[in-house]
């Protein structure tokens, strides 16, 4: 992936991406930019490609996506609320989804939500705290939310390193 471009001020203009135009600008000159790869059509990617075919890997094994193929809107909504941070436990603040505000996720920002996992596995906090302190974003079970106390303690993870 386009490595020099999911960088630190990529990460920050997601984050800040509701606060200014600058970050917004910033975020879609970086997913609209070319990576020099063409696709299975011969189409040149984009770094949003990239991102939604790493995200896709990393995160929708069980939802269909077959290898090579970019996660949807769908594969996303129905993969974020799996995300902790840490590891899997009762506070919200640990759910990935829910520490970076997105109640919603749909057609308008799944791309979003999948470029700033990416960036933070990549060059944010998240990868600080796994080189430092060897927190991890773990993978669990479908709506965590919904899981009764004797689910959440008998949930598979997996955890997904940055190298």
């Amino acid at each position: 992936m386009s490595d020099s471009l999911i960088n630190r001020d990529f990460y920050e203009a997601i984050v800040r991406f509701d606060e200014d135009e600058k970050s917004q600008e910033y975020y879609y000159k970086i997913m609209d930019s070319l990576t020099g790869k063409k696709d299975a059509e011969g189409k040149e990617e984009t770094v949003r490609d990239r991102i939604l075919k790493a995200y896709a890997v990393l995160f929708c094994e069980d939802t269909g996506v077959l290898p090579g193929q970019k996660a949807d809107a769908d594969d996303v909504a129905g993969t974020a609320d799996r995300l902790y941070i840490g590891s899997v436990g009762y506070d919200p603040g640990h759910w990935y989804r829910m520490k970076y505000h997105f109640p919603i996720i749909d057609d308008d920002n799944y791309d979003r939500f999948a470029a700033l996992v990416i960036a933070d596995l990549n060059a944010g906090p998240l990868r600080e705290a796994a080189v430092n302190d060897g927190d991890t974003l773990v993978v669990g079970e479908a709506d965590p939310l919904h899981m009764t106390r004797k689910d959440r303690m008998e949930q598979k993870v997996k955890a997904v390193g940055i190298d």
